[in-house]
């Protein structure tokens, strides 16, 4: 599994100079605009995204039809989307109680995942249809990959009639489950005295932020995390140095055709945090030129990935939209670069790391 949070933070903490002055004084206004603007509203949609979900799938196992299966498909998509934006937050509460592992298990290279989704619907397992039961079972079994296997995988037309009631009985367990984590999230986040107080007020005495830089990095780190995770796990995982190397199959998503509607999720919710935070506001005078150059960009990012749609090996296979996909490797990178060097480099941190550890 790819592990977006290494031990002690993907930005290491070395930072004898520090942000500057008046950056450092605003790291509490930044953690602030940063919860209130963006992680509240971001796992508050999810949330919300997750309930119209829990209910479209009770209504298709209740009335099996066609009319039926695809709206719960369409619910999927747009939970995907809201998971998207909100999952580059993968600290703090998402984090407990294995949380992000359980709302998605991928990579899933050995498909260790997919055989016990397959397996649970050729034993029609009692237990995994029950959501209090399904919460304590294998990560792999309780999220949106499971889900997406019951809506799209091998043997998914069956839920357009009553041929297969357990099916649907174990996806709406899988969308309970998300709703549930979605919601404790939601409240974890909401809560005055939670972690959002930690990151948002720094001090000698607290215990996971000693000062503002600390916190700060915390936040920076987001996105030269997430913007790698993107380039470097979810995009060049299928996207190959030349179409022979490419890998479909390897795509996030790839049943549900939602492969890039995830990755333009991904760069929305980057962009949203940016903007919301108002980190740029914090860069000295002469360098504020690079705010606005990152939400160009990210712009651009979210609209070459929207560009890009239906089936992804068919995408792979059209010269003109696998140029798309290489030109958003291209702008991944090129924001990598301006954030994670030029950016961390007037705020005084120390960027060139790796946090893709592990597998």
């Amino acid at each position: 599994m790819f592990n977006r949070r290494a031990a002690a933070l993907a930005l290491p903490f070395l930072l004898a100079a520090a942000l500057p002055t008046q950056a450092a004084v605003k790291a509490s206004d930044l953690i602030g605009r940063a919860i209130d603007g963006f992680v509240r509203p971001a796992y508050a949609s999810l949330d919300d995204h997750a309930g119209t979900l829990t209910q479209a799938m009770r209504q298709l196992c209740n009335a099996p039809s066609q009319q039926n299966l695809d709206a719960a498909r369409t619910e999927f998509s747009a939970t995907v989307e809201a998971w998207s934006v909100a999952e580059i937050i993968a600290f703090g509460p998402i984090k407990e109680n294995n949380r992000l592992e359980r709302m998605l298990y991928w990579p899933d290279r050995k498909s260790i995942g997919l055989r016990q989704v397959q397996s649970t619907l050729v034993a029609k397992d009692p237990s995994a249809a029950d959501p209090a039961q399904l919460a304590g079972k294998s990560v792999a079994m309780q999220g949106l990959g499971a889900l997406e296997y019951v809506l799209f995988g091998d043997g998914a037309e069956t839920l357009a009639n009553k041929d297969d009631p357990y099916r649907c009985a174990y996806g709406a367990a899988v969308a309970s489950n998300i709703q549930a984590m979605a919601g404790e999230v939601r409240e974890a986040w909401s809560k005055p005295d939670g972690f959002a107080s930690l990151w948002a007020n720094p001090g000698p005495k607290n215990p996971l932020y000693r000062d503002g830089t600390e916190a700060v990095t915390e936040l920076v780190g987001v996105f030269i995390n997430e913007l790698e995770m993107i380039r470097d796990v979810r995009l060049k995982g299928f996207l190959g140095a030349k179409p022979d190397a490419d890998k479909p199959k390897q795509a996030i998503y790839w049943r549900s055709q939602n492969t890039l509607n995830s990755l333009a999720g991904n760069l929305s919710g980057i962009d949203k945090l940016f903007q919301g935070s108002k980190l740029g506001d914090a860069l000295p005078a002469d360098a504020r030129w690079m705010a606005e150059s990152i939400h160009i960009q990210l712009t651009n990012g979210v609209a070459t990935a929207k560009s890009v749609s239906g089936p992804i090996d068919k995408a792979l296979a059209d010269p003109a939209l696998r140029d798309k996909l290489e030109h958003l490797a291209l702008i991944t990178s090129s924001l990598s670069t301006l954030i994670g060097t030029r950016m961390t480099a007037e705020f005084g941190l120390t960027a060139g790391f790796s946090s893709l550890d592990g597998d």
